[in-house]
């Protein structure tokens, strides 16, 4: 019942570095780094590189944002796909660099799996690799590095993605990171019916795990373990950046680290005389998106597209998530592990443990780059209990988009292939959710919000919130008067009163 055609992981590889700057290795260095980890990992490294027809490489967290390149001065690759191919003997026919996001990583998976099960490839390099600490470091030291590499040869430019945040929502706050996650949570403490200072012990509790995973992961970049009472202790050294977030529940993409798969047909594999037993199949597999801007969501606290697509993944693999051994949820920020918890109705003390690496806070987030870390990992897990099955879910932007894998050593029966996506997106794309102004005026009652810090005290206010007269949603932010601020930060704002104001491209809104 296993058919040739059957795509398989044959190799995964890792590797993070701590060197000073001048000695550390350029991003697309660390990926290929995993990338030989990958060949090696094989049984079978010989010749195989050779032998690699696909190269697709995660994008980079400098080619990410919406401004020019190599904006650090301290240049970069111009076809990163080949650049890893080169570092390892590889002379690909076909080399991808995939859009933004942090789904992209299982996405790529996905696409990949479909291609070799219909002949379009017959041995894919996945990878990818980030440098931030080094450039970080190099940059506050006034160092010089040398990461230009010239292109040549083809390049399929995945390009920036849709986009994820509209001018109006970047003015105001919504669609940065760290300022967009606390409008989730604040959704779901409400939800839950938690004070802030019980929802910071809330999340203290679901995080701790991960910082044990962390400490027993040698890989991981920020290994201490952390209690439940540490991670919600608002400190000096654990200061507010987004309410109601301290420092430590934040992801952290202060790394150096790169993580590779190396992905081929059970046909091949069997003609290259891989070990059975190191196979890994994608048994099951989906991606949906949310309305993709913030300001269109049909509510803050729950992710329709990660039930959908985890749906469909386990309806590909025959299972249900009691049959997963091993989970590891995207966890960027508490709010998409609790989100994502909610979806697949998992308890967020499940004892099976919520990751298998120590997730952004502690293992690190390189960047678009997370979720490749995660399957290594869990590759070598399922290597260990033969049989047993692991759930990985990624997540792209904001809540914006979702890819899910369900992996095991165990074999796939018949024929591979991914759900098609379009029914279920076409149901989520036609979901209500308010209608939005960005002229908003009059009485009007918060949704949401949340108050950003600086070096400990409240900076900005953002709120998004309903109109009272029609429904109508808007994003504002708030005076940055210290009583507002104060109040913003220290009481309940969520269903509060108060009156907004647009004036040009600004709204203001007062609580009452």
């Amino acid at each position: 019942m296993l058919e040739d055609s059957t795509p398989v992981i044959i190799g995964a590889g890792q590797y993070s570095e701590r060197k000073p700057p001048l000695r550390a290795l350029p991003p697309m260095g660390l990926a290929a780094r995993a990338a030989d980890a990958a060949l090696q990992d094989t049984g079978r490294k010989e010749g195989l590189a050779a032998r690699i027809d696909t190269v697709a490489v995660v994008r980079s967290f400098e080619d990410s944002r919406n401004r020019p390149r190599d904006d650090h001065g301290f240049g970069r690759a111009e076809n990163p796909p080949r650049a890893v191919a080169r570092r390892i003997g590889a002379n690909p026919a076909r080399a991808i660099y995939g859009p933004i996001g942090g789904d992209t990583p299982q996405a790529l998976v996905n696409e990949i799996a479909q291609a070799i099960a219909d002949g379009e490839a017959d041995m894919a390099l996945l990878a990818g690799g980030e440098a931030i600490d080094t450039a970080r470091s190099a940059s506050r030291a006034g160092l010089s590095l040398d990461w230009h590499e010239p292109g040549g040869g083809s390049l399929e430019d995945r390009g920036m993605g849709a986009p994820l945040a509209t001018p109006h929502e970047l003015a105001h706050g919504v669609g940065i990171p760290i300022q967009t996650y606390p409008l989730f949570e604040n959704a779901i403490r409400a939800r839950l019916g938690h004070s802030l200072h019980d929802h910071l012990l809330h999340m203290g509790r679901l995080m701790a795990p991960f910082s044990r995973v962390a400490h027993d992961n040698p890989r991981a970049f920020y290994g201490d373990i952390r209690s439940a009472g540490k991670l919600a202790e608002v400190s000096e050294t654990n200061p507010f950046i987004c309410l109601p977030y301290p420092k430590l529940l934040n992801a952290r993409d202060r790394v150096n680290q790169g993580a590779a798969l190396l992905m081929t047909s059970v046909g091949r594999a069997r003609e290259l005389g891989i070990d059975p037993r190191r196979w890994v199949f994608l048994h099951g597999c989906a991606e949906a998106r949310e309305k993709l801007l913030i300001s269109r969501r049909v509510n803050y606290h729950a992710s329709p597209a990660i039930r959908a697509n985890t749906a469909a993944a386990f309806a590909m693999a025959g299972k249900t998530v009691a049959d997963m051994d091993f989970i590891d949820l995207y966890s960027c920020f508490p709010s998409a592990v609790e989100v994502a918890c909610a979806e697949l109705g998992l308890a967020v003390d499940d004892p099976r443990g919520l990751t298998v690496t120590g997730g952004l806070p502690f293992f690190g987030g390189p960047g678009n780059n997370y979720s490749m870390h995660a399957i290594a990992t869990l590759s070598g897990l399922l290597r260990a209990r033969p049989g047993s099955f692991g759930l990985v879910t990624a997540n792209g932007g904001f809540l914006s988009k979702h890819a899910t894998g369900i992996y095991s050593t165990a074999p796939f029966a018949g024929p591979w292939r991914r759900p098609d996506s379009s029914a279920m997106q076409t149901q989520i794309d036609a979901m209500a959710s308010p209608e939005f102004t960005e002229q908003p005026r009059g009485p009007a009652t918060v949704e949401t919000w949340t108050v950003c810090f600086q070096h400990g005290a409240p900076l900005r206010g953002i709120v998004i919130g309903r109109l009272r007269d029609n429904g109508k949603r808007f994003i504002a932010n708030t005076p940055v008067d210290e009583a507002t601020l104060r109040r913003l930060a220290s009481e309940e704002q969520i269903g509060r009163g108060g009156r907004v104001n647009a004036s040009g491209e600004d709204n203001v809104f007062r609580l009452d």
